[in-house]
């Protein structure tokens, strides 16, 4: 009985070991065959992660030549940005990336224009102060009265990226709009950020439930310390570290935001930072507004990082500048005095260097009046390098409510974070009514078309503190004072500041206008 339970059981074996009818060679096939269909799983997965973004086709002509839709803006009778030609380099991209503080009325307090040449691996992002002087048709002319001064939302970012671009003289290819909170989100995503702060910060402002605490040195930083670093550019006027002695204002402000930005970036090329793409996948679908997709946005770094663009190859500086201080109809109106805001117009002539040799995507060269930068003469009046103010009362020399000389005796009004004007004594914003003058605009959500209006040939912006690389020994706040040590109550923003004699402001004297230097003694 064993015996022939054995012979089964050999049987069976016999039947298990029956050999292959694929041959040594069909085996090693199908093993090639395996692998290929891996990697061409992979070819196909990462063909779909990085996707190579196509230029957007915006036309030859804005006016009504070759147009593309709503993807053309109408710029009226005023400057054309260039929107096509040549480029410097086969694969040359330009963005516009926009910070908005969803927390403070949506502010766009940040503005960067960053070029890359994937081409030859070089990389420039410009800062944009946001007290610059643009030419528009309402009384108070800061680049960060644009948004809100066109109803917010995609109208007002339509409108800034409208006068950016007449800044500059060419349209962006792309632009990014980031909420603030996206920037401590990003942080947290990517494990932290180690970065040297500067100064000891201690800010408080129950109104917008802001909280800046955070001691000098060099830290890892989560995603909330980077927000209050971020958002820092002056101490609370008791704090123990002294309000001048702790205060950067704007121009240190950006300065700061550069180098964190470089902290991130060097963090972000960390190769452990591969396995954390879906939470910075999920920070951009949340809190970006952009016409880049993810991919490109990947491409972008899969180009710049493995694609050997190195930290020495990017530039980040400040658009150069200098303070002026320019009439104000509505608050002179509203205040029942001649009264003064604080503006930077840019350095002609630096700018157009910047723009034509480290900005803009053509070889085609801009001239001055390419541009669309303000000035203020010697009168009062303002004047733009395109021959045209948008603002028709202003490009007169103001009328004058008194001397135009400030009474020591008057309270001294102050801004708050966001730049409004407020009333020392009762702590609220002094909002501006509407002007009703003849030949004046009513300032508000759809400003209206003045009548154009040739102005004279600018004069010499005011000196003030000029400002090219927050790097160099010129940067500081506008007007008097130094980033370290602002004499301002607060700084900057609106903030009054009438010259001895409005009509013929000394302040707006002696200065190159094309390069912001003084001019040879007669």
């Amino acid at each position: 009985m064993s015996e022939q339970n054995g012979k089964r059981i050999q049987k069976k074996e016999a039947k298990e070991k029956r050999p292959s009818r694929l041959s040594r060679g069909q085996k090693w096939l199908l093993v090639l065959v395996a692998v290929l269909a891996a990697a061409l799983a992979v070819t196909v997965t990462l063909k779909t992660l990085f996707v190579k973004p196509e230029l957007p086709n915006k036309g030859e002509d804005t006016q009504g030549g070759d147009t593309q839709g709503e993807d053309v803006i109408d710029y009226g009778d005023g400057v054309q940005p260039r929107v096509s030609g040549e480029r410097k380099s086969q694969d040359y991209y330009t963005v516009l990336i926009l910070g908005r503080d969803t927390g403070g009325g949506g502010n766009t307090d940040t503005m960067l224009l960053a070029s890359y040449d994937v081409t030859n691996q070089k990389a420039t992002v410009m800062s944009i102060p946001r007290d610059t002087m643009v030419n528009v048709s309402w009384d108070v002319k800061k680049i960060n009265s644009v948004y809100n001064m066109n109803g917010g939302g995609e109208k007002g970012i339509k409108a800034l990226y409208k006068e950016i671009s007449q800044l500059v003289g060419f349209e962006p290819d792309y632009q990014v709009i980031v909420e603030w909170e996206a920037v401590g989100k990003i942080v947290d995503a990517i494990g932290g950020v180690d970065f040297d702060v500067p100064y000891p910060m201690d800010y408080h402002d129950p109104a917008q439930n802001l909280v800046i605490e955070q001691p000098a040195g060099l830290r890892h930083l989560d995603g909330d310390d980077a927000m209050q670093v971020i958002r820092w550019r002056k101490n609370d006027h008791d704090s123990p570290y002294g309000y001048n002695k702790g205060g950067v204002g704007d121009a240190g402000r950006m300065e700061l935001q550069q180098n964190f930005l470089k902290a991130v970036i060097k963090q972000m090329m960390q190769p452990k930072n591969v396995l954390n793409i879906g939470k910075i996948a999920k920070v951009f679908e949340e809190s970006v507004e952009t016409d880049l997709s993810f991919q490109n946005i990947l491409w972008f770094g899969k180009q710049a990082f493995p694609g050997g663009l190195s930290m020495d190859n990017v530039t980040f500086l400040t658009m150069p500048y200098k303070g002026v201080a320019a009439y104000s109809r509505v608050y002179s109106k509203q205040l029942g005095k001649d009264f003064y805001l604080d503006y930077v117009v840019p350095i002609a002539g630096k700018l157009l260097d910047i723009v034509n040799n480290q900005l803009s995507p053509f070889k085609e060269v801009f001239t001055l009046s390419d541009l669309d930068i303000m000035s203020v003469n010697a009168d009062g009046s303002l004047s733009s390098t395109t021959g045209r103010v948008e603002d028709s009362a202003a490009a007169k020399a103001p009328t004058l409510i008194g001397s135009g000389k400030k009474d020591e005796s008057e309270k001294d009004y102050i801004t708050d974070e966001n730049g409004n004007l407020v009333d020392p004594d009762t702590g609220e914003i002094v909002t501006p009514p509407s002007e009703t003058e003849p030949g004046t605009e009513t300032p508000s959500e759809t400003p209206s078309e003045p009548t154009p209006e040739t102005p004279a040939t600018p004069e010499a912006p005011g000196t003030g503190t000029e400002t090219t690389d927050p790097s160099g020994s010129t940067g500081g706040e506008t007007g008097t004072g130094s980033p370290e040590t602002p004499d301002k109550p607060e700084d900057p923003g609106i903030i009054v500041v009438p010259p001895e004699e409005p009509a013929t402001p000394d302040a707006n004297q002696g200065l190159d206008p094309v390069t912001g230097e003084p001019l040879p003694a007669a």
